[in-house]
């Protein structure tokens, strides 16, 4: 299978189900967006993280794959049987939420991100996925998606917040506090 397709060439790509769409299309920039996320979480594993962090972040990558799948589908026309999303997966973000936060002081004042090199990669990835998060939302307001979708987003966004809170205590480097300034 050749890499490139040149049907792409004038700007239109194909949806799951044949659908030609604009690649500028809420769709494309839904599961594109996606997919740039995805990549972060790579970039994130790529630090060597703790073992059981890593094969979160693996599960994650994988239903980051699977949500993509969901947003470049054309619900209409695609009869391609996709993977299934279910709301297992959010509540795996809350207990890795939950079981980082048991680790964490109390959080008291708003967290400027930085840190440390894969604490920075978490905060990124996070803003990616909040991005996402508001793509998924608008293309919601104009065709159907996934209501899983979205809350999976939402709560990846607290995990990774979190993870990057995590990433930098265990680290030993103190949290980045926001000083506002003050007259």
């Amino acid at each position: 299978m050749k890499i490139y397709t040149k049907t792409g060439d004038q700007g239109q790509t194909s949806l799951i189900g044949g659908v030609r769409v604009s690649k500028a299309h809420i769709r494309i920039e839904s599961y594109g967006t996606v997919d740039e996320l995805n990549s972060w979480m790579g970039m994130l594993r790529a630090y060597g993280l703790e073992p059981t962090t890593d094969a979160l972040l693996n599960n994650i990558q994988n239903q980051l794959f699977v949500m993509g799948s969901h947003l470049a589908a054309d619900p209409e026309k695609s009869r391609m049987q996709l993977p299934e999303f279910d709301p297992a997966f959010t509540k795996a973000l809350e207990d890795g939420i939950d079981q980082l936060q048991a680790t964490l002081p109390e959080l008291k004042n708003f967290v400027l991100p930085g840190g440390n090199h894969p604490a920075s990669a978490a905060h990124l990835a996070r803003c990616v996925c909040r991005r996402a998060e508001r793509l998924v939302v608008a293309l919601s307001e104009h065709e159907a998606v996934n209501q899983h979708l979205l809350e999976y987003l939402n709560r990846l966004s607290d995990y990774l917040f979190t993870l990057a809170r995590n990433l930098c205590v265990t680290a030993g480097n103190e949290e980045i506090l926001w000083q506002p300034a003050r007259k």
